[in-house]
């Protein structure tokens, strides 16, 4: 199987037991047995077909924002879209990104256009394909905000285009997450603004994050998805749970919502103090959280 995909991209994209931990924000976790960054969408679409072709699993990654990996590793291919597929084009008061471009690239394109509409997305820390699938957000703005198009590898290994508002996007869901579909592309549509305004917004989201937001540590971001009518934090710290450790992982102090990892901590450290989260907040409030990492 790693000769097969080595002959699509070259010994240079192509890895065998590859330590997740450098792919992931959480900065922890298993091996990849096979990990390999294409470049091009052809050679994405080579990869895929040959998993299927051999029933080998394989699944698509970003920046590694939004996943935690077991210990034990993923038994398959790991497939990164990263600066390899990053283009992104400015086209009057639209932008089209490819799926490995980062948020924060595509922002400060917009703001360096004079484009408002984007700024929620300056220091949201994932890539243009994860953010499209679970409809991310900040700070007031989602992607079903902004996004117009955008352009698919669908099960028959085609690319399919798919308008807004045929995507599904709901509350970190989108029809792609649930047909398992591979992003490749987004076209977003913004408005004419004045730089100064949107420097200035995209300062004040900054801080706003450095402020309530444990950035100096490892973390997948919020952990959990917000429960109706309740705030995921609110309820971890009303569960005495602030600054609760398990191993090097813990229950950040600055903002409840967000397991970090402040000592080297393993993935099954991280996976047992979500599970005593989840399990207190069940116990006090009748409540269950459910992660919005993804766990492979």
């Amino acid at each position: 199987m790693f000769e097969k995909l080595k002959s699509i991209v070259g010994e240079d994209y192509i890895k065998q037991n590859e330590s997740m931990a450098k792919h992931c924000t959480f900065r922890c976790g298993g091996e990849a047995e096979i990990y390999i960054v294409p470049g091009t969408v052809e050679e994405l679409a080579q990869i895929i077909k040959v998993c299927k072709e051999n029933c080998y699993p394989y699944m698509v990654i970003g920046n590694g924002s939004n996943i935690l990996v077991r210990d034990k590793g993923y038994k398959g291919v790991v497939i990164e879209l990263n600066n390899r597929i990053s283009s992104i084009d400015v086209i009057g008061e639209e932008i089209v990104a490819d799926a490995g471009a980062k948020l924060s690239a595509v922002a400060m394109a917009a703001y360096e256009n004079d484009l408002s509409g984007f700024e929620f997305a300056h220091g949201i820390p994932g890539n243009v394909g994860g953010a499209v699938v679970m409809n991310a957000g900040a700070y007031g703005g989602e992607m079903k905000d902004v996004i117009k198009w955008v352009k698919v590898l669908n099960h028959d290994g085609e690319v399919e285009k798919i308008e807004a508002k045929d995507l599904e996007l709901g509350y970190r869901t989108s029809i792609i997450a649930k047909k398992g579909m591979v992003v490749l592309q987004m076209c977003i549509g913004l408005q004419i603004g004045s730089a100064g305004e949107i420097g200035g917004i995209m300062q004040v989201l900054m801080q706003k994050r450095k402020f309530k937001q444990p950035l100096e540590f490892p973390s997948a971001g919020s952990t959990f998805k917000r429960p109706e009518g309740y705030f995921a934090g609110k309820l971890i710290e009303d569960s005495g749970l602030r600054g609760y450790k398990v191993g090097g992982a813990m229950v950040s102090e600055k903002h409840c919502g967000f397991v970090i990892n402040y000592d080297n901590a393993t993935a099954t450290e991280v996976l047992q103090l979500i599970s005593d989260v989840q399990e207190k907040v069940k116990e006090q409030f009748g409540v269950e959280l459910e992660t919005e990492v993804k766990i492979i």
